[in-house]
């Protein structure tokens, strides 16, 4: 099947979910979150906000907001199709424009170096247990890792998983896949085969 295929089929699926039911799997995802190393150890934290039907990260922020981390959200460039990193201290820091996604308001934010970012909350629709991912089409997260050397990490559904998906030359794959179910060391299995 190809990519576009497997993303669109994922996206009818995870829309159909009862919002409370996902609201429960997105808790103990971020349950899981909190006991990793990479995430106590990071202080400052790469991520998106999220949007229905994606693993809800408001929780997530505001609970790296209360042990003191900083949060960078990405600023899109369409025309590039690259992203801007930005330090945001509250929600009040977003605006809604580029495909209908919240992003940093630029005079109230300031940029970060990618090296800064210890730990990159990576978005997708569906990941393999190897850690390759397919995302929602834009190519922007391919891009921005390229060079990146922090923790990568993959927040899902575990309906999200699968034993295998389509890669492509430029795909690069997360460590782990954290989903309510269980933790995906996606390192070492792409270190074991």
């Amino acid at each position: 099947m190809s990519k576009l295929s497997k993303r669109k089929q994922m996206i009818t699926i995870m829309k159909d979910m009862n919002h409370s039911e996902h609201a429960s799997l997105s808790a103990a995802i971020l349950e899981r979150l909190h006991a990793c190393e990479e995430y106590t150890l990071a202080q400052t934290i790469g991520v998106t906000i999220s949007r229905f039907p994606e693993v809800d990260t408001i929780a997530l922020i505001e609970s790296a907001w209360s042990l003191g981390k900083r949060i960078a959200v990405p600023k899109c460039k369409p025309d590039t199709r690259e992203m801007d990193f930005r330090l945001i201290n509250s929600f009040d820091d977003l605006e809604t424009i580029y495909m209908d996604l919240k992003e940093p308001v630029v005079e109230r934010t300031i940029s970060v170096d990618k090296h800064q970012i210890d730990l990159q909350i990576v978005p997708g629709v569906v990941f393999s247990d190897e850690g390759f991912r397919i995302g929602f089409g834009g190519g922007y997260y391919d891009r921005y890792l390229t060079n990146y050397n922090g923790n990568r990490i993959s927040l899902a559904l575990d309906i999200q998983t699968s034993k295998e998906v389509p890669i492509e030359e430029h795909d690069i794959p997360v460590n782990k896949i954290i989903t309510e179910k269980r933790v995906i060391q996606c390192r070492e299995i792409r270190d074991a085969k």
